[in-house]
């Protein structure tokens, strides 16, 4: 998956290579004596001129051929036959002999020596020629033979330009796709499928690209949320501040014996008032970090709330089961406030006679925390809304704003789980909290 990494690398790893095998092999192709052979001016086609003047003309118009070779080129060239013998007197100097007999390393002579054979196509003898080119001489051709290499370098330069400018396209125009995305999205502009092509890449870019997607889907799921979150509470708060309104107007017009009839209806809205914007931070604060997590003693959470919706609901029965031995980490405070409005919730709608059922079980690695009650349940269709926030199913009169549902999922997801909602086959409403039972050292993480 990670050819991003091996593309920059190979690029990397191919440009020296390239680079470095073309200098030498540049290097050795203008050191390479069948090149100075067949590419200087002074050797070219010089073998066969001289022994066609040689089986035509005889020694001497030989030899005067390889001393003008010698003034026009400086060099040195002795000729033998099949035996070895000198077949003309050569240009070489009297001592050169001697002196490359005491030479022994050949890098530290002053010329370079070379050594072709030539045979005659009229005769059929085989004749061995030695030149001895002067280092200048070498390098002074060198330099002017430099067209072919200079060429072999814009090529490879050419070919690392394309290589290099391929590399950094695939490089730079996925992140400025990524760019363009961010700036949407922190402008509220983001549409999901811009880097839907980006995605399909089977790189670190395209993984970048599907996991910015997730991300940029998420983010804009919670500002909708938010949002019509906002617009919710904005709803719910209207009505009781109208009806606040109105009890207080008509109390300023009423006389002192009819004020006394509106005090409670005041209170009973202030209280209202209070109950929702209570709920409304406990569901916000869901989203704030409650810390580590630590050890949750089920059996006695669930007497604590056994025990306050007695002192609400007197005439309702409620059961708990909980298994020995149940080991769950969590955050206390969160799970009780979720699990007393699932109860609340099935206070509501619990007939009389009827008792409400606590269990806790472990499920695969899972604790199933579920709170059944016998009330009418709610039509399929309604299941899948339920849990939103502000939600209430049709037709239900029970007092509430839709925001306990909500508050035990949003609990139930802090926790790694979440929250299942159905119908139970012989009646009734079961809510059923599914958290894995090791929890993180830490609270998990929001967006």
């Amino acid at each position: 998956m990670r050819s991003l990494f091996w593309r920059i690398f190979a690029s990397f790893w191919l440009a020296i290579t390239l680079v470095a095998g073309l200098s030498m092999l540049i290097g050795r192709m203008l050191n390479q004596d069948a090149w100075l052979l067949s590419q200087h001016p002074a050797l070219q086609d010089f073998a066969e001129t001289w022994v066609q003047r040689y089986e035509t003309q005889g020694p001497h118009a030989a030899q005067r051929l390889l001393e003008q070779r010698k003034r026009e080129f400086r060099i040195d060239v002795q000729v033998l036959d099949d035996s070895g013998q000198p077949l003309v007197k050569g240009t070489f100097p009297p001592r050169a002999a001697a002196f490359e007999a005491r030479q022994r390393n050949e890098r530290r002579l002053p010329w370079r020596r070379l050594s072709a054979d030539y045979t005659s196509a009229q005769s059929g003898e085989t004749y061995l020629f030695i030149y001895r080119i002067p280092n200048p001489e070498v390098a002074a051709w060198q330099r002017d033979s430099r067209l072919l290499p200079v060429g072999a370098l814009l090529v490879a330069v050419l070919v690392l330009t394309l290589l290099s400018l391929w590399l950094t396209l695939s490089i730079t125009r996925p992140l400025n796709r990524l760019r363009g995305a961010v700036h949407d999205l922190g402008q509220t502009a983001y549409q999901q499928n811009s880097l839907a092509k980006l995605a399909t890449r089977r790189d670190e870019l395209g993984v970048l690209a599907a996991d910015f997607n997730r991300m940029g889907e998420r983010v804009q799921g919670l500002i909708s949320s938010q949002r019509q979150l906002l617009r919710d509470v904005s709803h719910e708060l209207r009505s009781p501040l109208a009806r606040l309104r109105i009890a207080l107007a008509l109390t300023e017009r009423a006389d002192a014996a009819e004020r006394e009839k509106y005090w409670p209806r005041l209170s009973q809205e202030c209280d209202r008032l209070e109950a929702l914007i209570s709920e409304i931070l406990a569901l916000a604060r869901l989203d704030a970090d409650p810390g580590a997590a630590q050890p949750i003693d089920l059996s006695a959470l669930l007497s604590k709330l056994q025990e306050d919706a007695r002192l609400d609901a007197p005439a309702q029965e409620i059961s708990i089961q909980v298994p020995a031995g149940v080991q769950f980490n969590g955050w206390p405070d969160m799970l009780q406030r979720a699990l007393d409005n699932l109860l609340r919730n099935a206070l509501r709608f619990n007939p009389a006679g009827q008792t409400i059922e606590i269990t806790v079980r472990q499920e695969a690695g899972q604790l199933a925390l579920s709170v059944r009650d016998h009330g009418p349940g709610v039509p399929p269709e309604q299941l899948a809304r339920l849990g939103e926030p502000f939600y209430r199913a049709p037709g239900q009169t029970s007092s509430g704003h839709g925001l306990g549902l909500a508050i035990a999922r949003r609990a139930a997801e802090r926790h790694g789980g979440q929250l299942e909602l159905s119908n139970a086959a012989q009646g009734g409403f079961i809510a059923t909290l599914r958290v894995p039972l090791t929890q993180p050292n830490q609270a998990p993480a929001s967006f």
